[in-house]
This record gives structure tokens, C-alpha cells and sequence, in this order.
């Protein structure tokens, strides 16, 4: 156990934000059956391709909400796999140095070795109780895993 009582989870774990998720997949949802079914009923001086347009409109708003549902945190014995929204980054135990995260920021942010950070977007801060017990997890991995070995 870690000093602050937190035991670390079993590898390999995976973060990620419960509420983003369900909002952003029933809104794509949501957009794209309503674009469906806009192009379906919509005025007769519509064009066909004024009608894909409208899907492919939706289909895109959709597969932006699906890249923002998509984010989490991947630990496993090797080290840390971050998916955000648009970039994924694999780290290795020892490039991580720490996690911040301050009442109120959107997401924990990765100190590394290399003196640049990285947003964990698979912590959602608006998910306070939860991200708390994330956070604490990870900063537990971290300070097992993350210290160079012995020599």
C-alpha cells in the first residue's frame, strides 16, 4: 500500500471517463438519426446530394464525439498508454516523474522526464469522486513503478 493507504490496482488497468462517454456516444446518436432522418423527410427542392451532405455532416460531428469518448489511460507492467482525443502516446515507466491535478482542472496533467507535460484525458475531473480514486491509483503505480532501478 501506498502512504496514503491507496492500494495500487492490479495490472493492467484501465482509466477512463464514465459520463464523456455515455454523453458523447448518445449525442452522436442523437445527431446522426436526426440527420438520417432530416435527409429523409426534408423539402422535395433537396438534391440527393444535398441530402448526403446532411448525413455526412452528421457522420462527422459524430466521429468527432467518438474521439473525445475515445480517451483513457492504459497502465500495464511496461508503463503508461495515454489515448486523447487525437493523439495516442505510449510512456515508459520511467519517463513519468509525477501527476498534477488541482481542484477544478479538466483532466490530471503527466510530468516527464524529458521537462515536458502531457493532459491524461481518460481522468475526467467533472467526475470528482471517481477521478479522485483514478488519480490516486496512478500517482500509487507511479511512485512504485516510475523510479529508475537500483544499480
Amino acid at each position: 500500500m501506498a502512504e496514503d493507504g491507496t492500494r495500487p490496482p492490479d495490472l493492467p488497468v484501465v482509466w477512463r471517463p464514465r459520463r464523456t462517454r455515455i454523453v458523447a456516444y448518445a449525442l452522436a446518436g442523437t445527431i446522426m438519426l436526426g440527420m438520417v432522418v432530416l435527409a429523409v423527410v426534408v423539402a422535395p427542392e433537396f438534391t440527393l446530394i444535398d441530402r448526403f451532405l446532411l448525413v455526412a455532416c452528421g457522420a462527422v460531428v459524430a466521429w468527432l464525439l467518438h474521439m473525445f469518448a475515445r480517451c483513457r489511460v492504459v497502465a500495464d507492467e511496461q508503463g503508461l498508454t495515454v489515448v486523447n482525443a487525437f493523439r495516442t502516446r505510449r510512456l515508459e515507466w520511467p519517463e513519468v516523474l509525477g501527476v498534477t491535478m488541482n481542484e477544478g482542472d479538466p483532466w490530471p496533467t503527466l510530468d516527464l522526464s524529458d521537462g515536458t507535460s502531457l493532459s491524461a484525458m481518460g481522468i475526467n475531473g467533472a467526475e470528482k469522486a471517481r477521478a479522485a480514486r483514478h488519480l490516486a491509483q496512478l500517482r500509487t503505480l507511479i511512485a512504485r513503478k516510475a523510479e529508475a532501478p537500483d544499480r
